[in-house]
Order: structure tokens, then C-alpha cells, then sequence
């Protein structure tokens, strides 16, 4: 994977976070209460839901500073080497994930 492909993976990748939180902003909305035509167990699914949607935006806000760190690394000549170690990271491996910070030995914890 080049380093042009690289980012543009990285930026349709952010773009596809960004659209996924606006379509779920509405799943994140207070959960307010209606006596007159929801029951106690819609509300509390309702409640579960908002949680559900609450952890799935806070995972992809952890994806999202992920990807825009390696976009950084990637405008500074850093993007494909281990943080670790220094070593280049496998190219299949940036194929899978361009924005993997370790190579393969690092992440596992298998380096001596």
C-alpha cells in the first residue's frame, strides 16, 4: 500500500465515522419519560439503546483519533514504521489496518 493509498483509505475511513455518528445522534438523545403512551420496559429498552449508542460513538471517536494520528504520522514521514521499535510494519499488515502503530513482533510482545 503507498502512501497515497494509505491516506485516502484513512480519510474514507473518517468519513464513514463521521456519517455513522450523525446517523446515530438521534439513538444518543436523552430518553425522556411518557407515561400516557410508553410502559416502563420501553423505556428502560429505550434506556439500553441510548447506552448501546452512547458506547458505539465513544468507540469510534477512539477509531477516529486513531486514524487522524496516523494521517499526521503519514504527513510526517513516520506513517509504516513500529512505534515500538522503530522496524518497518508489514505491508499486508497497513493493508489490513493503515493505521496499525506496531509491527507485528511488538503487538504480539514477542520482541526481546
Amino acid at each position: 500500500m503507498t502512501e497515497e493509498e494509505a491516506g485516502k483509505a484513512l480519510r474514507v475511513r473518517i468519513a464513514e465515522i463521521d456519517e455513522q455518528d450523525r446517523i446515530s445522534a438521534e439513538g444518543r438523545e436523552p430518553v425522556t419519560l411518557q407515561q400516557d403512551s410508553v410502559g416502563r420496559l420501553s423505556r428502560m429498552d429505550a434506556m439500553q439503546q441510548q447506552a448501546m449508542a452512547l458506547a458505539a460513538e465513544r468507540r469510534r471517536k477512539g477509531e477516529r483519533v486513531r486514524l487522524e494520528a496516523a494521517l499526521v504520522r503519514l504527513e510526517e514521514g513516520e506513517w509504516g514504521y513500529c512505534l515500538t521499535c522503530g522496524e518497518d510494519i508489514a505491508a499486508k499488515r497497513l493493508e489490513n489496518d493503515p493505521a496499525a502503530t506496531q509491527c507485528v513482533k511488538c503487538a504480539s510482545g514477542s520482541r526481546d
